[in-house]
């Protein structure tokens, strides 16, 4: 399940174990591609690893804070740490590949 998280529920939502955060927006086309792919690897890793979302228009601190300029921004946390950045569509297979690298 990839649940919603907020400028004021980041930090808890992504302190402990592996995170993935997708940063998106409603107008982004490449993001809507990129939101059904999360989903399914909510799916198969979901007991591994934390999958969250952010609306990147209605919480724009903490992109601001992560520096992200471009969407879609995975970022991928391990215990509160900023482990990895991928920005723009990635497949399925390449983001499993990614996210067993801190499993």
């Amino acid at each position: 399940m990839v649940s919603e998280t907020t400028d004021k529920t980041f930090e808890k939502d992504t302190s402990e174990g592996v995170t993935l955060t997708d940063f998106w927006a409603t107008w982004c086309g490449p993001c809507r591609m990129q939101s059904p792919v999360v989903d399914q690897l909510a799916e198969e890793m979901g007991d591994q690893v934390t999958f969250n979302k952010m609306d990147v228009d209605q919480n724009p601190e903490t992109p601001q804070k992560f520096g992200i300029m471009s969407i879609p921004t995975l970022l991928v946390k391990k215990d509160g740490e900023v482990v990895d950045s991928i920005v723009g569509y990635h497949s399925k297979e390449q983001l499993a590949k990614i996210l067993g690298q801190y499993l």
